[in-house]
Parts: C-alpha cells; structure tokens; sequence
C-alpha cells in the first residue's frame, strides 16, 4: 500500500518537477551561463563562489547563504545583482541585469530555486554576443537640443556631448583664449610649437583655414606615425638577450608617415599592413605596409641560433606568431585575442580554436629584410632585360669562337701580353694605398661640392674620363663617392666668368659606374682650356645620415691620346685630408684602383690592335651579325636602369639558410591546437580564420587546397575591413578621439571586452564609427570635425569650488578640456625648435642619439657617449633610432613608449627625475647654450632678450615682473642658465 502511495505521489509531482526544469533552463540558465559562471564557477572560484552546480549554488560565498530557497531576500546572489553599490554589484566590469532578469531569479529562488539534476552550467560569455562592441554598428540620431544648447553646439558631436552633460547635471566651459587654442591645435596636429608669428596672427575665426593648413604639412603625418607606431610597438632593435640592430626597418615608419600625410583610405591602410605585397606588389607601400606584421620584438637567439626543430625553436616561433597575431586584433579591432592561447578567453567570445585559427593565417611568415622592386613594370622590365642579354650574350660568344679560329697565332700573342698587364695592374693594386681624393662628409645629399685641376696653361682637351674610387673600409668597394648628380666644365678664367659645359648631369641621376672609366668627349674639338672642375649637386650616400663626394682619378685627354692631368694641382672646396689614403694629390697620381695610366695606356693600344685583327678576320656575313648583337648589348647597357631595389623589414615568407631558414619553399607551418600553450602538446589541426562575431560571416576562410599562403592574409585583411565588422570602426574613432582629449570615449583603447571599460558615450562613439567608415574613411575629415567643435575648443581651467568638479573630478563627460604634459618627443622637438636647431628633413634611416659599441654577443648603445651637439640628431624625434633594450634614458623618463609592447596610452607622470633631467641631462645643457647663443643675436639688451625667449618658448610677451625676475637671474648666473629655467617651466611643457 505504501509503495502504491509513493508512487502515485511521484507520478502527479512529475509534471510540475519537469516544468520547473523548463523554466530552469529558458530562463534561469542563460542568465548564469552568460552572466556569472565565467568569474564563479569550479575552474574560476572569484569570491570564493561557484555557480556552476546545484551542490556550491546552495553553499558557499561570503555568507555561506548564497541562495535560501523559498526566500530571495536572504539569498545573496538576490542581494549581490540588486546592489547599487557598483563596486559591489554583479556582475562586475559589465552592465547590471535587466529588471526582467532579476525579476526571473528572483521568482525562481522564490518557488524553491529547483535545479535539474546532475546539470552543470557551462561558461557561455565566449559565445555571448550581447555586449556593446560586438553589437551591429547603427548610426544613432543626433539629439534634439534646446535653444540654449543647440547655440553652444557647433558640431553633432557637441550635441552629443551636452546631451549627456545635463543628464548628469554638469554644463560646458567657456571657450579658451586664441593663444591656448593655437598651441593646442599645432601640438595635436604636427607636434610642434607655432611661432609667434603663427600664434599673434591667429584668429579663431580662422580656425578652419589653420586647421585645413596644418593637416596639409608634412609635419602632421610625422605626428600622427607616431601615435600609430606607439600602438603597433615599432623599434629598430630586435630585442630579447642581443637586441641585434634592425637596419631597414625604417621603411615601414616611413609608410606610416607617407600615409597619414596622403589621407589613405582606412581600409587601404589596413589592407597594406597585413597584405599589401599580395594585394598591391607593383607599389611601395604594398610592399613596405607588412612592415607592421614585423614591427614588434624578435627573438634572434630562438630563430637564428635555434633550429625549428628544436622546442626551444617551436617555442620561439609560437611566441612571434602569437605578437603577430596579437599586435593585429589589439591594433585593428581592440580585441585581446591573445588572452585565447592557453585557454578559451574568461570574459569574451574567443575560443581556443578562434585563436590558433588566426596563427594558421601566419604560419608562412616570418620577420626579415625584403628586398624588391618598386614596381611590377620594372620586375618585368629587369627580367626581360636579363634574359634578352643572355641570350645576345650567347649567341656572341658563338661568334667569337669561330673568329678566332680565323684570327690566326698572332692572336694568341696579343692575348698574352694583355694577361701579363693585367695581371701585374692586380697585384700593384693589392700594395697601393692612395684610393683618392674625398670631400668632408654632410648629412644631407643636397649638398655641391667641387674639386678642380689646373693644367699649368691653356691646353687642348679632346676629353675628361673620371674614375670612381675604391674603398675597403666597411666593405664599401668600388663605386665609393661617385656623385649621383655632376657636371664638369672647362675655362681658362680663374674667376669662372666664362667657361664651357663638358658634360651636365645635374638633371636626374647618373647611375654609379662602380670600376668603369667615364669617358666624357667635349663635343667642341677646338676647346683649349687650363681649369678642370667637377661639381657635384647631389651626393652619394655612404653610411646613414653621411653623403660625401669622392673621385680616385680625374684625366685630361688631348687629341693624341696623352693624360695633361697627371700629376698637377689640384683644389677644392673642402677635403679630407688623410695621406696616404685620402689627399688631393690623389686625384691625378695616374693611379686608380692600383693600376698604373702608362700601363693602362699600352693595354688601351693592345686591345686595340686585337679588336682590329678580330674585325679583319670576320667574313661579311659573321661582321654584319656580330655588329647588330654588339648594337643591341650596348643598347641594353644604355638603358636607363631599373628603379634601384629596396630592402625592407617585413613579414614575409622568408628563405634563407642555417637554423633560420623560413618557410619559403616548404609552405605555410603546421599549426595545431596547443593544449595550455604548451608546443610539446600539440592537439587539433587548425585551419585560417578569425572569430566568430560578425553574423552571416563565415569564420573559417573558404580557400583552395593549394593556395597562396597570401591568400589568407588578404582574407583575414578583408575581413577586418568589412563594413559590419563593428570593431574595426569603433576601434579606429577612439584612438583618433583618445588623442585630441587625453582619454577614449573607451578609456581602453586595445580592449572592447568585458574586461576594458564601458564607453562614457556609445551613441557618439557609434555616430562617429558610422560616419568615418561611410564617409571615405579620411583621417584628416575626422580631424576636421572634431577639432572644429564646442568641446574641443573649450578651456581646460576651472573656477575654485567648481561644482562641476564635485559630481565629475575626472572630467570624464568633458565639461572641460584636458591639460595634458607634452610628450617625450613634442618636448625634444620643441627645444629644438626655439634652439632654432630643428633640421626637418623627413625619412631615411634613423638617427643615432647613442654611441654604438658591438661586442660578440650583444651591441652596447651608449647614450652617455653620444654628442649632444651632432648636428645629424637633431632631426625629428620621430626619426630616432629607437632600441629596445636599452632606451634613451632622457626620452623614458619623460614616458616616451616602451618599444617592447603596444602602449596604446601615454603615461603621463609628473616626477622629480623628469625635472632634474630636464635641468641637468647632456642634451638640455647643449641645448641651453644654444638658445643663449640665438637669444644673443637678438642683440645685447637683457629685458629684449627675454622678451625673445618668451615669445619663442610661450608665444606671448611676458609681464613686467618676469623681464625683471629672469634679467636679474641671468645678471647674476649667465643667459645660459635663465634658459635652463624658461626650458623648464610648465608653460612650456605643458598643453592647455
């Protein structure tokens, strides 16, 4: 009877069990699975709480009470999402439940909080889509402005931005003055102080035109590369142990520059970045952009002393794929994909297999230096030639060896004797020291230069043949100084009044001759001249930031042949004099390369008779043909050469030898699931792909089999760019945003996941996304709006007690501007600018602000050796030669970027070591000399002196109590150090 009662008792209790069970898993599931077991659960016990089973839902927690079934209000998972603590609410670091939700759980606890049994929740955040950066991009509608507000706007942005101001009670700053306005745009812009001309013809009704004028130069995209190089942590070292020297990276910073300043399309410079050499071969930027997939640290001790083969070497090349991997989601999507490489991500929708999906699209690539032509034409062009010129080549020397057959004996003969001084012109070159005659060095190419010969009288000149030299120091060979642009001319006038053009090549290039003798004939046969001089307008270059001109033999040749030049005097507008190796005297010594004119001379005459006994033997039929394959080779060598090749640090698929040799050839690496990131646990087979969050796409690449390992590139590339991905466009706005304010509309600028901060204004962020990304993706229009303004041009004081600052310390809904400190770089420039030592010169290898010491294991870069005054680093900080294992200590203590990671946000700290440096540091003592000196000029007054000082240092005059205060200073401790002190104030460090 019993047993029939209990079940009977179960059979009607069922019904409602499996119902609650329903309701369990519609309702209350989802919500834990999304919203609590990431953090609470078995494997993550944050709070010593887990929510993933029945048995630690019921107990647990800090009151041991999580949930009290029948009684929510004693239940603390009830009290915990219904906080209005926010550092007490869950969940935490996302957005509170909704009201229906609470209202579920609360229900659900109420009617006995039942729980399928055996059920164990799973982790569903890393499918969990409902979260503001990866929800569809929708262009909000501006708001509706009252009268007052709809006055103070000048932009949508601005309606926006009060919109959210008076919902929290705050209200605009007045407008700041021209002069903070002035230096707030140049220095957002180029990064460089205006003039006082710039800042007293400022008008703020002038704003556009000024603004329209500094996106135009050159100078603004020097300013922004390096905002975009700080994120993709760019460097000129590898770092790691050797931190070896990475000599043509400077390519890719150079891109960065040429693309800002060029208003490039985003989707173009994105596209470049990761596929540019597939996508666009036939240009330099295409080539040149994948200079981002290498920009970050390499491990030359795990590549090129380690084979792959090795673990060390796996390791080695896992950790560079997953920088690879990394600095591209963090720098184009502000997704931290590599939180996935050990496990599923804690907090956002990226699996494990998402992630080793888009180390797969890298598994060809490696880092190392490119070389390449400019362009496809000229690839195409060089093939050709090679190939026409073999041939031709070929089919003379067919020719030759049925002529000298018909030559006879003498031939043989003459062909000795040529051996004989040719060989003897070799070994007198081995123990010749004299290589020539040389310029001074200059840092710049554009530099003339000349050198002369004086004959002794009025001679008749049937031709000049210039040598180039021939140097061994750094192995720079043959070709050494020839200049890149000359002339060379004639007189009989010692003053040049008059004189007569032998040859002119100043128009365009001359190609090096590197050992070729060049012959110039004057095309006059009557010229009779005594002077001899070769300008040089554009020199060669040498080392980085040295061009000098050099020449190992100069010759005047009359009509029967002889050398009038030999051993005359010779002089120039400047020299290096360094006998034996480097005099003027060198220049017609009859020597170049070691070999002797007299026996140069006879070999001409040689030659001669055995092209002539060669001719005589050739039948017609041999000579008409042998003729035209002559012609056409001397046509080929004629032709101006191809564009030179260039070489560049990029990701690539490498081929080279030893323990390093790449990918090229064997295709793209094996890459497989690695279980905790472990290389000795290798899982799963993966294929190229990205992650999953943009509905309708496809997250793993549709590609052939055999495929072009570029091919996945340019499919991760389109995908990034595609106009529903809502990351990319979210991502690009804040960075452009975070720069003109000093802080995102998302304070997390690599990070829009749960674990980054909330935007303080989605629906601007979202206009702006929309806007840019439909409106030509121009970075200079986004400028444009933004600088343009109410909350760009408000002032960044506030009034004593402000109110505003009560409810809004931080300023975060910018009801003021924010002062912000002048970077490491703005600062350099800066002082260089008003020390009127600023050299604008744009691109090129890097300068080097240390003194460079090699050593068998590591280079030592010695910044405290370094001269200070070296006109060749004052060039723009961005130019710097930027290493990462040991920075410039001046530049990092001012928080100048750690080349070693992405660094997405400047810090700004304010320290005693930052003043000290700025008063005490090498660079700063020069410097203030410097400005003394310009300061100087100026004239004698001291009160009109630091009139001077101030008007180029703060761009206004100063009052009478600061003439009085600096003219005693400098009275009593010299000019020098007053400009130590004005140097150093926050006036001038400091940005309104």
């Amino acid at each position: 009877m019993l047993r029939t009662l209990v079940i009977l008792f179960l059979t009607a209790a069922a019904p409602a069990l499996a119902a609650a069970n329903d309701v369990f898993r519609s309702t209350i599931q989802p919500i834990l699975e999304t919203k609590c077991v990431s953090c609470h659960s078995h494997e993550n016990r944050k709070g010593k709480l887990a929510l993933d089973t029945f048995e630690s839902t019921m107990k647990g927690g800090a009151s041991g009470e999580v949930i009290v079934p029948g009684k929510p209000d004693d239940s603390e998972l009830i009290y915990l999402v219904e906080s209005d603590d926010a550092d007490e609410r869950m969940p935490q670091k996302d957005k509170p439940l909704k009201k229906s939700e609470i209202d579920a759980l609360r229900a659900w606890v109420k009617a006995g909080a039942k729980w399928p049994k055996g059920l164990v929740l799973q982790d569903k955040k890393k499918t969990d889509l409902d979260w503001w950066s990866l929800k569809p991009l929708e262009k909000p509608a501006v708001p509706r402005l009252n009268a007052a507000d709809a006055k103070w706007a000048r932009t949508p942005i601005d309606a926006f931005i009060i919109a959210k101001m008076r919902e929290k009670g705050l209200s605009p700053s007045p407008q700041a003055d021209a002069r903070t306005l002035v230096r707030r745009i140049y220095f957002d812009l180029i990064g460089l102080p205006p003039s006082s001309t710039n800042v007293e013809g400022f008008e703020i009704s002038n704003l556009k035109s000024q603004i329209d004028q500094l996106l135009a130069s050159p100078h603004y995209g020097e300013r922004w590369a390096r905002h975009w190089l700080d994120v993709v942590h760019y460097g000129d070292t590898h770092g790691y142990d050797k931190d070896k020297l990475r000599n043509n990276a400077w390519p890719y910073r150079d891109y960065v520059i040429r693309s800002f300043n060029n208003d490039k399309p985003y989707w173009r410079f994105v596209q470049e970045q990761l596929a540019g050499d597939a996508l666009w071969p036939g240009t330099i930027d295409g080539m040149v952009g994948p200079g981002f997939i290498a920009a970050g640290p390499w491990d030359f001790i795990g590549h090129a002393e380690v084979p792959e083969t090795k673990i060390d070497g796996k390791v080695a090349r896992n950790i560079d794929r997953d920088n690879m991997v990394t600095n591209t989601m963090n720098t184009f999507c502000s997704l931290t994909i590599q939180c996935a490489r050990c496990h599923d991500h804690k907090l956002d929708p990226v699996s494990m297999e998402d992630y080793y999906s888009l180390q797969t699209v890298f598994a060809a690539i490696d880092r190392a230096d490119r070389e390449f032509d400019s362009s496809p034409e000229v690839a195409k062009k060089r093939t050709e030639l090679a190939r026409r010129k073999s041939e031709l080549e070929k089919q003379r020397d067919e020719l030759n060896q049925r002529i000298v057959k018909l030559a006879g004996p003498e031939l043989a003969k003459l062909n000795q004797q040529i051996e004989a001084i040719e060989k003897a012109a070799k070994n007198e070159s081995t123990n010749r020291p004299e290589f020539g005659w040389h310029s001074k060095i200059e840092s710049k190419p554009n530099v003339t230069k000349w050198v002369q010969v004086d004959l002794g009288k009025r001679t008749h000149i049937d031709s000049i043949v210039l040598v180039a030299c021939h140097d061994t120091f750094n192995s720079i060979g043959a070709g050494f100084g020839f200049p890149v642009r000359f002339r060379i001319e004639a007189t009989n006038d010692p003053t040049w009044k008059r004189k007569v053009i032998i040859a002119n090549h100043t128009g365009a290039d001359y190609t090096n001759p590197k050992v070729t003798p060049q012959t110039f004939l004057i095309e006059d046969k009557n010229v009779h001249a005594r002077y001899i001089r070769v300008t040089a307008t554009k020199l060669v270059n040498r080392l980085p930031r040295d061009y000098i001109f050099a020449l190992g033999e100069l010759q005047a040749i009359t009509p029967n042949g002889e050398n009038v030049a030999m051993n005359k005097t010779v002089t120039s507008l400047d020299n290096i004099h360094a006998p034996v190796r480097w005099r003027q005297s060198n220049l017609v010594d009859g020597y170049y390369y070691g070999i002797n004119t007299t026996a140069s001379a006879d070999l001409v005459k040689l030659t001669r008779r055995r092209d002539t006994l060669l001719d005589q033997a050739m039948p017609d039929d041999v000579r008409t043909r042998y003729g035209k394959i002559k012609a056409e080779l001397e046509r080929i060598a004629a032709m101006p050469k191809p564009a030179s090749r260039m070489k560049a640090y990029v990701g690539y698929v490498y081929k080279g030898k030893g323990s390093f040799r790449g990918r090229g050839g064997l295709g793209p690496r094996e890459i497989r699931m690695l279980a905790r990131g472990d290389v000795t646990k290798p899982g799963k087979l993966m294929s190229p792909g990205v992650v999953p969050f943009i509905g309708g796409a496809a997250h793993r690449f549709e590609l052939p089999e055999k495929h072009d390992e570029s091919e996945r590139r340019v499919a991760l590339a389109k995908w990034i760019t595609r106009k529903d991905n809502p990351l990319t466009w979210r991502s690009i706005v804040n960075r452009v945003w975070q720069y003109h304010f000093g802080r995102g509309l998302v304070d997390s600028p690599n990070d829009f996941g749960r674990g980054g901060s909330m935007p303080t204004h989605p629906e601007l962020l979202d206009w702006l996304a929309v806007e840019f990304r439909d409106s030509g993706q121009s970075m200079k229009k986004l400028h444009r709006m933004i600088m343009s303004s109410a909350v760009y041009l408000q002032a960044s004081g506030q009034a004593p007690n402000d109110k505003r600052a009560a409810i809004d310390a931080g300023n975060t809904y910018l009801w003021r501007m924010n002062r912000r400190r002048l970077t490491a770089e703005e600062i350099r420039d800066s002082i260089l600018t008003v020390t009127g030592k600023l050299d604008k010169t744009m691109g090129g290898p890097g300068y080097r602000d240390f003194v460079l010491e090699l050593t068998a294991h590591s280079p030592h870069y010695e910044y405290h050796k370094h001269d200070a005054n070296d006109h060749r680093t004052h060039r723009r900080a961005i130019y710097r030669f930027i290493v990462r294992s040991q920075p410039n200590p001046w530049m990092n203590t001012l928080d100048c970027a750690d080349p070693s990671m992405s660094v997405p946000k400047r810090d700004e700290t304010l320290t005693a070591l930052q003043a000290l440096a700025l008063l005490n540091n090498r660079f700063m003592l020069a410097m203030s000399k410097n400005f003394a000196a310009r300061l100087k000029v100026a004239g004698s007054d001291r009160a009109a002196q630091i009139k001077t000082a101030y008007r180029l240092t703060m761009g206004r005059k100063p009052t009478a109590d600061e003439v009085k205060d600096m003219a005693a200073y400098a009275d009593e401790f010299a000019l020098e150090n007053t400009c130590r002190l004005i140097l150093n104030l926050n006036e001038f460090v400091f940005v309104d």
